[in-house]
């Protein structure tokens, strides 16, 4: 039982990584009908930030504030230098832009902070906990509560505030949301400027139990889009399910069968997901998916 209560602490504190990464695609998703494949590296940005800007002597709670909105800065960057100037191109050509972007993204990191791995130390310590013959740091439950928090904020967000509303507008029919006198432009930059910040919160809270990398965005952003499609491409709840669900599946693999085989998790899951249930667990029937 202990052992099945420790892979399932495990795999709630990666899922919620994914989750917050997932929210991410869904934001921009859901504004602007673009699958961002630079999500992942806006964790890398907010992690490896986090990192660098400790090292130069700033306080961490100042540091890691720095580097979440650095992401936010990012993913606005990405949208006023990317993807507004394409506004007349498909589908297809704006998610190459967003490769593209990645790819940038990865290169300016590899020249600034080299191939090396960093990590930095916990929030609030690194002292095992031990409940119920489990055993968790410190910073499992720094995840999971921000992830629980950020959750809580942005379905305060969408259902309580005017400018959560235009954002809702927006993603429903953008002509219309003009029509009512709602600054889409505006609306665009905030929903990629909060996929940036989504992105960079993960990439913080998470970089002291994993080391980070200039190229561990590439798996996170994989498994965080796998999420978003389990869960329903567009779908909030979704995103979250979807991620804790991948994140269970990975520990339990790991704990139970191989770590080898953990990494495959997500690409045997986005498969049987477009074979047999294409609009995920939260998904609208009959939807346009690119």
């Amino acid at each position: 039982m202990a052992e099945f209560l420790q892979f399932l602490v495990t795999g709630i504190t990666i899922g919620c990584t994914f989750a917050l990464v997932a929210l991410g695609f869904c934001l921009v998703y859901n504004a602007s009908h673009v699958i961002n494949f630079a999500q992942g590296d806006f964790v890398m940005v907010g992690g490896m930030s986090a990192v660098f800007i400790m090292s130069s002597g700033v306080p961490m709670w100042l540091a890691l504030v720095l580097a979440v909105l650095i992401g936010g800065a990012l993913g606005a960057l990405l949208y006023k230098g990317g993807i507004q100037p394409a506004k007349n191109a498909d589908a297809i050509q704006l998610i190459i832009i967003t490769v593209g972007a990645a790819l940038f993204i990865r290169g300016v990191a590899h020249v600034i902070w080299g191939t090396g791995y960093f990590s930095m130390p916990g929030f609030t310590g690194d002292t095992p906990i031990r409940f119920l013959g489990v055993v968790m740091v410190p910073q499992s439950l720094w995840v999971i509560g921000v992830t629980v928090g950020i959750v809580t904020a942005l379905a305060l967000f969408f259902t309580r505030t005017r400018l959560g509303k235009a954002v809702l507008a927006t993603s429903y029919n953008r002509d219309a949301a003009k029509l009512m006198g709602i600054d889409t432009g505006m609306i665009l930059v905030l929903s990629f400027g909060l996929a940036g910040l989504l992105g960079a919160v993960a990439g913080v809270i998470m970089t002291p139990i994993t080391f980070t990398n200039y190229e561990i965005g590439v798996m996170l952003g994989l498994k965080g889009f796998v999420a978003s499609v389990l869960g329903g491409l567009g779908s909030f709840v979704g995103a979250v399910a979807g991620g804790l669900i991948l994140g269970l599946t990975e520990a339990m693999m790991a704990g139970y069968i191989s770590s080898d085989y953990k990494d495959a998790v997500a690409f045997v899951l986005i498969l049987l997901i477009l074979f047999f249930m294409p609009s995920g667990l939260f998904g609208q029937r009959g939807v346009e998916r690119v």
